[in-house]
């Protein structure tokens, strides 16, 4: 089964995980602050938290600035349901945005959703292509809002020149198993802002601020959200190929988009992008005609071999949603869940198989 993204360890990363099992500190110690700077250096910003995973970092970044009970957060519905789980955590009622034709936020439909309960844009560059931050950057300015951007899928991405992770107040990127890079589960946050980087901070660890020699003092409550020595050794490590992984993903990409040109059964989101995308996925949208025998269609290409998977269940679909906020209709995010599935695109994969993986599918469709 060759899935839709996994993970790619070598020696070099075995080893850099066996020296740290080897280190006095298996926790908050020297290498996950080599892992902060680095990966600050990389994205040329002041700051850098590492967490446990995304999860934690986009709620640390949720509560460091500031939302609480009754404030609205105007967000995508195509993501991971942490994105928007973690608002609910914080007493905050997620309004989600519908989508564009490759499943980001549609900027031009934000606007009307601002109330006076409004107080952050949270964004999601789905499948590793960046919104249009200028966009968003600039509504959050006219209207006082946080930006936070959910970047779990696009370290390594571009917009306009700047890598994503510059773009937004705070910015969340995941290092789970399947990500551009990974520490097994892990996240972090990177900002400029010195006093959003204090808070979260203290949110990571218990909220205890150290004082002389012993003594501590603690004046909100905190969590332990802190990343092993373990995984920032295995970061250190993955973050010196990222950009090649990020390559051979592309060139993967570029040979899918020959292959599939102008066939009659679906179209790629890859072909029309016009940022630098990290395609942590590769998904292909069914044209209508499709919609009714894709239960049909994505077993079919499983018994063939190939890991698909579906990105994402409009997360307003879910029980616990229409629960808190009865049913939600956005047509964009709802056709496109009908209509995506993402297919193997990964660091180790070679183009043979890529031209494998493509022949298959269009067999697939063509037998549909």
């Amino acid at each position: 089964m060759n899935p839709y993204s996994t993970q790619s360890i070598d020696e070099d990363d075995i080893k850099a995980v066996t020296n740290a099992l080897r280190s006095p500190q298996l926790t908050q110690g020297k290498i996950n602050e080599e892992f902060e700077s680095k990966l600050s250096e990389y994205l040329n910003m002041k700051y850098c938290l590492t967490f446990n995973s995304a999860t934690s970092a986009l709620y640390a970044a949720y509560k460091a600035i500031g939302l609480s009970k009754n404030d609205e957060a105007i967000t995508s519905p195509i993501s991971f349901v942490a994105t928007s789980n973690m608002l609910l955590e914080c007493g905050v009622k997620p309004i989600f945005c519908d989508v564009k034709r490759d499943g980001n936020i549609n900027e031009k439909l934000i606007l009307p959703l601002i109330t006076p309960k409004t107080k952050a844009i949270v964004s999601v560059d789905y499948a590793g292509n960046s919104i249009e931050a200028a966009v968003i950057k600039n509504i959050c300015k006219k209207h006082d809002l946080f930006f936070i951007s959910d970047s779990s899928h696009s370290i390594g991405g571009i917009y306009q020149d700047h890598k994503i992770g510059t773009l937004a107040d705070m910015s969340i990127f995941s290092f789970h198993a399947i990500k551009p890079i990974t520490t097994g589960e892990g996240g972090a946050i990177v900002t400029n802002d010195t006093d959003l980087y204090e808070k979260a901070k203290l949110i990571r660890s218990h909220g205890v601020i150290k004082k002389d020699l012993w003594n501590t003092d603690v004046n909100n409550s905190g969590f332990n959200f802190r990343m092993t020595e373990l995984q920032a050794a295995l970061g250190i490590s993955q973050l010196k190929k990222l950009d090649i992984f990020i390559g051979i993903r592309e060139e993967i990409a570029q040979t899918y988009d020959f292959i599939f040109k102008n066939n009659p059964y679906f179209f790629t989101l890859h072909q029309n992008i016009p940022h630098k995308t990290t395609n942590h996925l590769y998904p292909i949208i069914l044209s209508p005609e499709f919609w009714c025998i894709k239960e049909n269609i994505f077993t079919q290409l499983q018994k063939e071999g190939l890991g698909v998977q579906v990105h994402y269940k409009p997360i307003y679909e879910f029980s616990l949603y229409k629960k808190l906020f009865g049913d939600i209709k956005l047509n964009n995010a709802n056709d496109f869940y009908r209509a995506e599935i993402s297919i193997p695109c990964h660091q180790k994969m070679t183009l043979d198989d890529a031209k494998k993986c493509a022949g298959k599918i269009l067999k697939v469709f063509e037998q549909s």
